[in-house]
């Protein structure tokens, strides 16, 4: 396993940008092996000082996140990676999370997640889910995805403001009437208004 990670530390290193190749990968060791060794690899290759490697990794994480213990170890350790594309991989392992145990089904960790401590745990849901209402649950019940993210609305990092006024300007696109409505109770706070912006880009700013 070990010669296993030094190939792929080899082979992803020369690549610089994207992650499907990663992704791609990951989801061919996970078809091709027991749950067990796919975990073991997986511990092994977040280990990896190579970013890449550690992508690959956080991929097979969210293919094994039906596991508590693999779900809590993103939420609480991958969330720390200091690596600005390690987190965009966590976003996206989330997803993976709650495509293969059904989105109604993890609204409790999707709520868990939202309220994390750490600012990266509640991006990976905010921005993981894009486009919120072209999920299962969320697509025939949008109020509940805006509701979710307006409570971020004042959210402590920049980082997650801005995925949160991302995701609801997404949902507007569908839904305008329904995000004009919540964007109505809104104050004047500073960090309200830099969500504010982001959201109502496609449905005016004076609401």
């Amino acid at each position: 396993m070990q010669k296993y990670i030094k190939r792929l530390e080899h082979d992803f290193s020369e690549i610089k940008n994207g992650f499907k190749e990663f992704e791609k990968i990951a989801q061919l060791d996970f078809e091709s092996y027991e749950e067990k060794e796919v975990y073991a690899l997986a511990k092994l290759a977040y280990q990896s000082e190579v970013y890449q490697v550690r992508m690959y990794a956080v991929f097979l994480f969210g293919y094994l996140s039906d596991d508590k213990a693999v779900l809590h170890f993103m939420k609480e350790e991958v969330s720390k990676d200091k690596n600005w594309r390690i987190q965009e991989i966590l976003a996206k392992s989330f997803d993976e999370h709650c495509k293969r145990v059904g989105y109604e089904q993890s609204l409790d960790v999707i709520d868990e997640w939202l309220h994390a401590e750490q600012p990266n745990t509640r991006r990976a849901v905010t921005e993981g889910l894009r486009i919120w209402t072209s999920r299962p649950y969320f697509n025939e019940n949008p109020q509940e995805a805006i509701k979710r993210l307006s409570n971020l609305r004042l959210d402590s990092s920049e980082y997650v403001r801005k995925s949160v006024g991302n995701a609801l300007k997404d949902i507007s696109k569908k839904f305008p009437e329904l995000v004009k409505s919540e964007l109505k109770t809104w104050g004047t706070n500073k960090a309200e208004r830099q969500v504010y912006q982001l959201a109502s880009k496609f449905i005016g700013t004076h609401i």
